[in-house]
């Protein structure tokens, strides 16, 4: 018994909503960076199930490089999101405000 295609794009474009509220309605960064992660997360899984559709190893492959690409993301976003806690005592983005002098 195969789970059809349209229940994997389903929970897809569910997952990829509720980043994109994430990111829309929260103020802490870690919050957004999760949704961020969310959003990449719904894209690969569409990419999964697209690539057991047509039974071909593309998609599978590039959602691995994604992968690789997300974990090096996270590496770095999480070592700015602590350097600028150090910095102004706080991950709320409204405080955050770099630009300014």
């Amino acid at each position: 018994m195969e789970i059809p295609i349209s229940y994997y794009l389903l929970l897809s474009g569910i997952l990829f909503t509720i980043g994109v509220v994430g990111v829309l309605t929260r103020r802490n960064a870690i919050v957004v960076f999760m949704s961020i992660e969310l959003m990449l997360n719904a894209v690969n899984l569409t990419l999964v199930a697209f690539s057991k559709q047509f039974n071909s190893l593309d998609g599978q492959i590039f959602v691995f490089f994604v992968m690789v690409v997300a974990a090096a993301e996270v590496a770095v976003g999480l070592a700015l999101i602590v350097a600028i806690f150090r910095l102004k005592q706080t991950v709320s983005i409204d405080k955050i405000n770099i630009m300014k002098w």
